[in-house]
């Protein structure tokens, strides 16, 4: 008698796990009052419970411009999640009990506490398609324009910006429009990280028949992490957009004006350098 549920399908053309060749990612975590958080995590995931740390829920947005590389050349994504962390309903009893600052330094090691994907916006339509068939992401078009930490760069150093804007699927592919989502900004300049392990992460998504899945993420570096409190929170700033989009409303439903709680960042290392020149002769 066979026990236990079958895998999800891998629908062609794409193959797991998905190797990202380079990542660069920024994280911004909110604490924030739990009763919208789980209004509207019922509506969206009815099979998650929203996590609570100190009676706190917690709503984070996670950019990602990360690199792939494919028989026949390589791809760019760039996307931004609005998650919120939840464990599934299941498994309250098997969730341990944790702190904000004890969750984003990786204490849970059950990976019961995971994202819960409220949006996904990406500049990819491949990414859009994989993400939605193969996690149940809700994940539609939009378009970017950021400012990170960049050795090509010097003088922008740990500061990051973020803004997210509309976008729309045509024949010929992206197409960008001028509504701003949201825009955020982290100024670390200053202030000491210290390395987590947080990962694997896992992801949350429903499908349309309302089925729960889960997916891990693994990360084969340490996180930065940023703990903030009274007076660094400052350091981070949240501008919420046209209200006519969906995104947009459900962060400011959602955050209100709550301060940010926590930061985490990822690099990957360069691979290679080419250095200055010098004259021959």
């Amino acid at each position: 008698m066979t026990v236990g549920l079958p895998l999800p399908p891998v629908p062609e053309p794409y193959h797991l796990p998905f190797h990202y060749g380079a990542l660069h990612n920024i994280g911004v975590d909110y604490l924030v009052e739990p009763e919208p958080v789980r209004e509207l995590l019922g509506k969206r995931h009815p099979g998650l419970a929203a996590a609570e740390f100190d009676g706190m829920a917690c709503v984070s947005l996670n950019y990602q411009l990360y690199f792939a590389h494919y028989p026949g050349g390589g791809g760019i994504t760039q996307e931004v999640e609005i998650n919120v962390i939840a464990h599934p309903l299941f498994s309250g009893d098997r969730v341990p009990v944790l702190n904000y600052g004890q969750y984003a330094r990786g204490y849970d090691q059950t990976k019961l506490l995971g994202i819960a994907r409220l949006h996904v916006l990406c500049d990819n339509p491949l990414a859009i398609d994989a993400g939605t068939r193969l996690y149940a992401e809700p994940k539609y078009p939009g378009w970017f324009e950021t400012v990170m930490p960049s050795l090509n760069a010097p003088s922008v150093r740990e500061r990051w910006s973020v803004s997210c804007r509309r976008a729309s699927l045509g024949p010929d592919g992206l197409r960008r429009h001028d509504e701003e989502l949201f825009a955020v900004e982290a100024d670390l300049v200053g202030l000491t990280p210290e390395p987590v392990s947080n990962t694997p992460i896992t992801g949350y998504g429903t499908d349309e028949e309302g089925t729960l899945l889960a997916g891990p993420l693994n990360v084969h570096q340490p996180y930065r992490y940023y703990a903030l409190d009274d007076r660094t929170a400052e350091r981070v700033r949240l501008a919420l957009g046209s209200p006519a989009e969906e995104a947009a409303r459900d962060l400011a439903r959602l955050i209100a004006d709550a301060p940010a709680a926590g930061v985490w960042t990822y690099q990957s290392a360069p691979v290679a350098a080419h250095n200055r020149p010098y004259y021959v002769r």
